[in-house]
């Protein structure tokens, strides 16, 4: 089954002037009971920050947090000793855990456009720990490419804590990909830019799919598009 959300229902939030954002699932002040998760996929927020602003440093804990830069760069401090920064192209991973705080600034004079996920992790009390991997995801084409996991048989990606893996796909104007799965997965599929069609279903920028009980998920390219398709297991923990 595919349920199509349009992106007119994303929450659309501007909590500072710099900061420009559409949530995906209940955050901060946007709470819906039937919207909280998709299996451990707790949080997906599409954030826009202007130039020479970010976000102070805040706690978090029992989090898998993962970082996608998608346009400009993001400056990275946290209470393990990392200072990072983090460009188009690269993602980071922090596992929250026991507890950890953290700093996230656009020090640059451009805009910067980057999704952060939160997946609840299938342990607690793990200890916080922190990784980041330039994976060049935004320079493939007509291809599915992982970029975090925590299924151990893929090499080259960023480890997460849950059996759950994203992956990137830069799909030109008629070309097709196809993701296999099984009707105990989920697939959730949200798409940066361009339209494609997923299982028949057309989707455009901002659009999201859920799917569940399928076996094949076939993704085909009306428009150049850009995409994220998450691959999670249908139960995992108590969410």
């Amino acid at each position: 089954m595919l349920t199509y959300i349009p992106a007119t229902e994303r929450r659309h939030a501007s909590p500072a002037p710099w900061l420009n954002s559409y949530f995906l699932f209940s955050f901060a002040d946007y709470y819906d009971p039937k919207n909280m998760h998709f299996g451990p996929l707790r949080v997906f927020n599409d954030d826009a920050v202007a130039a020479n602003s970010g976000f102070p440093q805040h706690p978090h804990s029992e989090m898998e947090i993962v970082t996608l830069v998608l346009d400009g760069e993001i400056a990275h401090e946290d209470t393990m000793g990392n200072k990072t920064t983090i460009k188009a192209g690269e993602v980071q991973r922090m596992t929250a855990g026991t507890g950890l705080a953290h700093s996230e600034y656009n020090k640059t004079d451009k805009p910067l456009q980057l999704y952060q996920l939160w997946f609840l992790p299938n342990q607690r009390g793990l200890s916080p720990s922190y990784e980041q991997k330039d994976l060049d995801f935004l320079d493939s084409t007509n291809e599915l490419v992982p970029l975090v996991s925590g299924q151990k048989v893929l090499e080259d990606v960023v480890y997460i804590n849950s059996n759950s893996t994203i992956y990137w796909s830069n799909l030109r104007a008629g070309k097709e990909v196809q993701f296999k799965t099984f009707p105990i997965r989920l697939t959730f599929i949200y798409v940066r830019e361009g339209t494609i069609f997923v299982n028949g279903t057309e989707l455009g920028a901002g659009d999201q799919a859920r799917l569940t009980d399928e076996h094949v998920v076939d993704i085909r390219a009306d428009k150049d598009a850009q995409f994220i398709l998450i691959d999670l297991p249908a139960a995992e923990a108590n969410y």
